[in-house]
Formats: structure tokens, C-alpha cells, sequence
């Protein structure tokens, strides 16, 4: 992706060129995973890295054009925080990128160009700058959707963050699904000082001590506003819905904070749950083997459409795609077995969180 960039001297041509590359190893993972040479799980892998390694490339660009007329970045610069999927390295081939960007800019007040601007301006328009160069439309499409929401305040707070103001905001105002999607950050680009003093934070975020009860009342809680407020499209939608993609990961990451856990993927999360006494082993196999069946057949839903699946219209071979994420060779059995197992590991995480706020374990 560096090559690819650097080749190009102008910045639209860069721009393209990124593009260009990006999409060509896009579409290569896509059919490996459509030919069956690589599984769901090292396909939504090799998604995630193309889009770090995308990052990764543009980011001293978008700097570097913006410092010929504001001046360098002040300061220690800023870091582009990688957080959902992306943070958690494994991506679907439509995915969106979830995205913070923090900023330190120690005592400095103002750039140093030609036309220079107070260092929160400075940032907030740099990361303005590099949103427009990941999302534009250009001749060759857009990089990637990125998403700025879970930025502390959200959309009503300012685009990039300063280090002071992130950290006041995780310690002392942030909510507790804030927590869980920081067990999954990653530093993505940016200088790997202030990158790894983001992650010592992040651990240490991850790590504070909490009272189990209250956790999992605000789990609870949580479910039910994300029940009441999204509904799956059907039964191959494998991510909305009790028991299903979204509430899997949520529940992981609630083991891996309650755990202290400085690991980011399910599993881990998931044996975590085990280690603080919210699962049990049979459990825990229960709830892995059904997030890995989901994951494929989330991924092989992403193969055949964006939107929900009409089995309907996408004709034998689209179908085929969906029944060997299933392993079965019958739509009706693949649709009761996707239902017993959301039923199943929907109960087991209701039990979990129901049965564990009922101990009043008051956590570690």
C-alpha cells in the first residue's frame, strides 16, 4: 500500500491509487473466500488488515498535504483509534470503519505554517481531512464508510479528541457500553509512542475494578434497548437479535472487563465469562461453536447482497453459498438449525446475565 502511494507525486493520484490497490486485494479475498481457499474466519481477517494497512498508508499522506499549508502536526501528533471489528481484527467484506481520533498536543497552542490555526482546529480539520479522503466518491469509488460515533459525546462532541479530554472522559464520564467497545480498540496509525500510551490506557480502562452486579444490569439493560430498537430481517440476518452476532461480541466483552482481560476477540472474551463465573464450559463451547457458525454465515450473506437475504431470489447458487456456511443441503433444515442455535445461545447469555446479577458477585 506505501509503494503503491508514494509512486503517485499528486494527491488526487494518491488518492486513486489507494483505491485502486485497495479494491484489488478486496476482490481477491472475496473470491478465495467465495472458492472456498480461505475460511469465513481468515477471510474477515485478511478484510481487517487490508483496511489497517489502507489506513496505515493514507494517513501521513492526508498529514502531509494538510501541513503544506497549516504547518506539522503540533505536539506528539495525532492517532487514528481502530474500534469495533476493525479494532477487533475481523471484518465483513461491506463493513464500515469505526474510527476515534486522539490527538496531544502538550502545551502547544498554534501550527507553525503559512497559515497557521489553534492546535483543536488544526486536528479537527486534519481529521476532517482524512474522513474526506477515505469516504470521497472518486473515479475509482470510495475507500471505505467510515463511522466517528463512538468518539466520547458521540456526534455532538468534537470530531478528533484531545489525550487530556479522552482520558477525563473514559475515567470519569464514560458509559459502560463505552468500556466494552474499548476492549476492542486498536491503534491503527499515528506515532507508535503515543500509540502505545493510548493502549497502556486502554488496558488500564479494561482493568478497573467493578461490581459484577452492576454490570450486568447495565447489560441488561442494553439488550433490551438494542432488541427494542433493532429487529434481525429474517433468519439468515446472523448479527441482530438475541443470541446472535452482536449480542455474542457484547457479552464477550463484558466478560473480558469484568476479567480484567487485555485481549480483544470473542473467544477470549467468552472464556473470560468462564473464568468469572458467568459461564461454564459446556457453555462456552456452546456459545463459540454458535458465533462461528454465525460469523460464516454473516459473511456469506455479505458474498450474495448488502441488505437482508431473500432465499428466494438469489437463485441455486447463492443458495449453495448459504448452505455450506450452514453444512447442511436443505434451506428449510439450515433455517430450523440457525433458530435452535440463536435460541440456544440466546438463553445461555439471558441465564448468564440474569443468574450472575442475582449472585451480587461484587466483582474482582
Amino acid at each position: 500500500a506505501i509503494q503503491k502511494i508514494s509512486a503517485e507525486t499528486d494527491y488526487e493520484a494518491k488518492l486513486n491509487a489507494i483505491r485502486i490497490w485497495a479494491k484489488e486485494w478486496h476482490f481477491r479475498i472475496g473470491v478465495h473466500h467465495l472458492r472456498g481457499l480461505i475460511e469465513a474466519k481468515e477471510a474477515g481477517k485478511q478484510y481487517a488488515d487490508l483496511a489497517r494497512a489502507a489506513l496505515s498508508a493514507l494517513w501521513p499522506e492526508v498529514q502531509s498535504q494538510f501541513a503544506r499549508r497549516h504547518g506539522p502536526a503540533p505536539g506528539r501528533g495525532a492517532v487514528i483509534l481502530g474500534m469495533g471489528g476493525l479494532g477487533a481484527n475481523l471484518l465483513s467484506m461491506h463493513s464500515d470503519l469505526d474510527l476515534i481520533v486522539i490527538y496531544d498536543p502538550l502545551d502547544v497552542e498554534f501550527s507553525a505554517g503559512s497559515r497557521p490555526l489553534s492546535t483543536r482546529q488544526y486536528y479537527a480539520r486534519l481529521t476532517q481531512a482524512m474522513i474526506t479522503a477515505v469516504t470521497t466518491q472518486t473515479a475509482y469509488g470510495r475507500l471505505y464508510e467510515a463511522d466517528m460515533r463512538l468518539r466520547p459525546s458521540g456526534n455532538k462532541g468534537p470530531v478528533a479528541t484531545s489525550w487530556t479530554s479522552f482520558r477525563n472522559y473514559q475515567e470519569n464520564d464514560a458509559w459502560l457500553w463505552e468500556h466494552l467497545a474499548m476492549s476492542r480498540a486498536t491503534c491503527i496509525a499515528g506515532p507508535t509512542s503515543f500509540a502505545n500510551d493510548i493502549e497502556i490506557f486502554r488496558q488500564h480502562i479494561v482493568a478497573k475494578r467493578r461490581n459484577t452486579e452492576d454490570v450486568l444490569s447495565d447489560l441488561r439493560d442494553m439488550r433490551s434497548r438494542i432488541a427494542a430498537a433493532k429487529s434481525p430481517f429474517g433468519v439468515w440476518d446472523a448479527k441482530l437479535g438475541p443470541g446472535r452476532l452482536q449480542d455474542i461480541e457484547l457479552f464477550a466483552q463484558t466478560g473480558l472487563i469484568l476479567a480484567g482481560s487485555p485481549a480483544r476477540d470473542v473467544i477470549s472474551g467468552l472464556e473470560s465469562s468462564v473464568a468469572t463465573g458467568l459461564l461454564n464450559v459446556a457453555e462456552l463451547e456452546i456459545l463459540s461453536e454458535a458465533y462461528f457458525m454465525m460469523f460464516r454465515v454473516q459473511m456469506a450473506t455479505r458474498l450474495l447482497t448488502i441488505g437482508a437475504v431473500d432465499v428466494e431470489k438469489i437463485g441455486v447458487k447463492g443458495r449453495a453459498v448459504l448452505l455450506h456456511a450452514v453444512g447442511l443441503d436443505c434451506i428449510s433444515k439450515a433455517e430450523i438449525k440457525l433458530k435452535m442455535i440463536y435460541s440456544s445461545a440466546g438463553n445461555i447469555i439471558s441465564a448468564a446475565v440474569d443468574d450472575g446479577q442475582k449472585e451480587g458477585n461484587s466483582g474482582r
